[in-house]
C-alpha cells in the first residue's frame, strides 16, 4: 500500500530512510562524512519539517503495517541543466533491499509521477549519484534520459549526481531527447 506520509511518521520515516541511505552508501564513503550526512538530513524534525511542507509530497509504501519504501517530491528549483517546462524533483527514492525485484519501485515511480503532476509539474527531474548504477538504470528504464551533473554533499565529501528528467506526459517530451 502506498500512502501520503503525515508529520505523526516523522520519526518512523527518519529512522527508515537513514538506514536504507547507509546501507545503500556507507561502503563508498568516509564514515565521518556519512554520520554528518545522516545527522544532517534524517533526523525526526528535518522529517517533520518535510512533511509539513506543502511543497513536498512524501509517499510511504508499506507491506504489511512496515515501511519498505518512500518517495520524496518537491518544488524545488532545478540545476541549470534542467531547461524543461515546469520541472518538479524527486527528492528521495529509496527502496528497503528486501522489496527488490518484487514491483514496488516501479509501482512507487508512478505514485511520484502522479505526485509531481499534483505540485503542478509537468517533467519530474532527479539527481542520482554517478556510482550508483542499479539506480541509474531504473531510471533510465522508467523513462529519465541524462541531461548533466550538479554537485551534491556528504559531509564534507564533494560529489557528482547524474541529473535525469522524464517527461510526465506525452505531451511533454519537448527537450527530453
Amino acid at each position: 500500500m502506498i500512502r501520503r506520509g503525515e508529520v505523526r511518521d516523522a520519526a518512523a520515516l527518519a529512522a527508515f530512510a537513514a538506514r536504507t541511505f547507509e546501507e545503500t552508501f556507507a561502503a563508498d564513503n568516509h564514515p565521518d562524512d556519512l554520520r554528518a550526512h545522516l545527522t544532517a538530513t534524517y533526523g525526526v524534525q528535518q522529517q517533520s519539517a518535510e512533511l509539513s511542507d506543502p511543497d513536498v509530497i512524501t509517499l510511504l509504501a508499506e507491506t504489511g503495517g512496515e515501511l519498505v519504501a518512500y518517495a520524496q517530491i518537491r518544488r524545488k528549483q532545478p540545476p541549470p541543466s534542467v531547461t524543461h517546462s515546469a520541472p518538479v524533483e524527486l527528492h528521495r527514492f529509496y527502496v528497503d533491499h528486501r522489496a527488490h525485484g518484487t514491483g514496488l519501485a516501479a509501482t512507487l515511480i508512478e505514485a511520484a509521477r502522479s505526485a509531481a503532476i499534483e505540485l503542478g509539474g509537468r517533467h519530474l527531474w532527479l539527481g542520482v549519484w554517478e556510482h550508483n548504477p542499479r539506480a541509474i538504470a531504473f531510471y533510465r528504464k522508467s523513462g529519465f534520459i541524462d541531461v548533466g551533473s550538479t554537485l551534491y554533499m556528504v559531509g564534507l565529501d564533494r560529489q557528482t549526481d547524474r541529473v535525469m528528467v522524464a517527461a510526465l506526459s506525452p505531451t511533454s517530451q519537448e527537450n527530453c531527447k
